[in-house]
């Protein structure tokens, strides 16, 4: 049986587009009609998930169940998230719901150890992600080696999530904080990057970086697709 589903978005904009756009690219179809029929809640008004988790500020629960009870109300039958930060506040949304939330960092997890067989992951992520342990969890759970950024990485980090692409700075201002990070997390042994804030593979596109990676926006796509009842394209 084929399943409608439920993009709860605006955090931020572009994240949420860029998933739209994975899964309309990654789904096997043959004309308009084969896709997946998608209601999305670009719900802007959503208080910035890393700033609630470090420093207090408003809690982003009661507008991201704003945006889920729109989109129960237009039929969803299940829901994903284009923001990994947000997944630490998924618990309380799911006790909200009957609707299934998909998990962005399990989902990342799984295909981590599909992919790499043993090696070493580092977590490219938002201060407040990387605070809240959710990959962390999921990776010691599917048996993934990682590395965590340092503080002076992850301020770097920062500036190129929210003084780059969140403020739509041109790719060149941001350049050199990422290629520092990446570096210097390979030259301590990461084999590849997991770019766990939704805004870090928009930055890899823009930038044109050629690292090893994993999307999980590119995953959760896929993942959304088959719980839909879909098949995902091969693509060559």
């Amino acid at each position: 049986m084929k399943k409608s589903l439920g993009i709860l978005g605006g955090m931020g904009p572009l994240a949420t587009v860029d998933l739209f756009r994975q899964i309309v690219t990654l789904t096997e179809a043959a004309c308009d009609n084969d896709h997946i029929r998608i209601y999305i809640d670009n719900n802007s008004r959503i208080p910035d998930r890393t700033a609630a988790i470090l420093s207090g500020g408003p809690d982003p629960v009661p507008e991201m169940l704003d945006a889920l009870r729109h989109l129960e109300a237009c039929g969803a039958d299940l829901v994903i998230m284009p923001c990994n930060t947000a997944h630490y506040f998924l618990p309380r949304l799911q006790a909200q719901t009957v609707l299934p939330i998909l998990s962005m960092p399990d989902i990342t997890a799984a295909a981590c150890a599909r992919r790499y067989h043993g090696k070493t992951a580092a977590i490219l992520a938002t201060r407040g992600t990387l605070a809240t342990g959710i990959y962390d969890r999921a990776l010691q759970q599917a048996a993934v080696p990682f590395l965590l950024p340092t503080p002076a990485e992850q301020d770097a980090l920062m500036r190129v999530i929210y003084q780059g692409v969140k403020a739509g700075e041109p790719p060149a201002t941001y350049r050199r904080d990422l290629e520092t990070v990446t570096a210097a997390l390979a030259a301590r042994g990461a084999d590849y990057f997991i770019l766990g804030c939704t805004e870090l593979p928009l930055a890899v596109q823009l930038l044109g970086l050629r690292v090893p990676a994993v999307n999980p926006t590119e995953e959760l796509a896929k993942a959304a697709i088959e719980a839909c009842g879909y098949r995902v394209k091969k693509l060559a």
